[in-house]
């Protein structure tokens, strides 16, 4: 008697777990579409007081993502014109010169002189990116710089300068990446870039 008393206790639990579990199956189920919304809420920083990703994961598209936002504000944008693309390999040039050319720098007299050499792309890119920015240091810095470039084989010599003694020790402070990343004239190539109006 007592064997079939236990038999059919462990029966019942038994019916009751499978029950039990169809439930909460059935509850998950009718839930799904509730679920997959705050997924897609969450997606989209509308939970936690909208603070969502703002990281775009990489450099040079973060830089790209950026002017066409800009772009795609403006009412006035040519969409025949503009050339992302152009933009693109301006991007991969600064990549290649900032972090793959070779730079051995050397105090000369009112400045610095420094030797930027690479391989392949980083060569032709160092040429291009180079030459460009010395002609905006000798034209438009607001602390009167001279600077000059003579090619190179494999890359360029740049020569910068200054008749201000404050400015000689702030040329030879900044070295080559410094001298290359001075002045805010970048942000505003990439726009005349991707407009299809300037190329290095």
């Amino acid at each position: 008697m007592k064997m079939a008393t236990r038999t059919l206790a462990l029966a019942v639990l038994a019916v009751s777990g499978i029950a039990l579990t169809t439930s909460l199956y059935a509850q998950s189920t009718q839930d799904m579409p509730a679920n997959m919304a705050n997924m897609h809420a969450m997606h989209n920083g509308q939970m936690m007081g909208g603070a969502g990703p703002t990281l775009p994961g990489q450099d040079a598209f973060g830089a790209i993502q950026e002017i066409v936002t800009i772009l795609e504000a403006d009412p006035k944008t040519d969409w025949s014109k503009v050339n992302l693309e152009a933009l693109r390999q301006h991007l991969i040039d600064m990549n290649d010169v900032t972090l793959n050319a070779n730079a051995d720098t050397k105090p000369v007299d009112g400045g610095l002189t420094i030797t930027i050499t690479g391989e392949g792309r980083t060569k032709d890119a160092i040429q291009r990116m180079v030459t460009a920015h010395a002609h905006e240091l000798d034209s438009s810095h607001p602390n009167n710089w001279s600077a000059k470039v003579d090619d190179l084989p494999n890359g360029v010599v740049l020569t910068v300068t200054s008749q201000d003694p404050k400015e000689i020790a702030h040329i030879r402070g900044l070295g080559f990446i410094g001298i290359l990343t001075s002045g805010s004239h970048h942000q505003q190539h990439h726009l005349a870039m991707a407009l299809g109006q300037m190329v290095h």
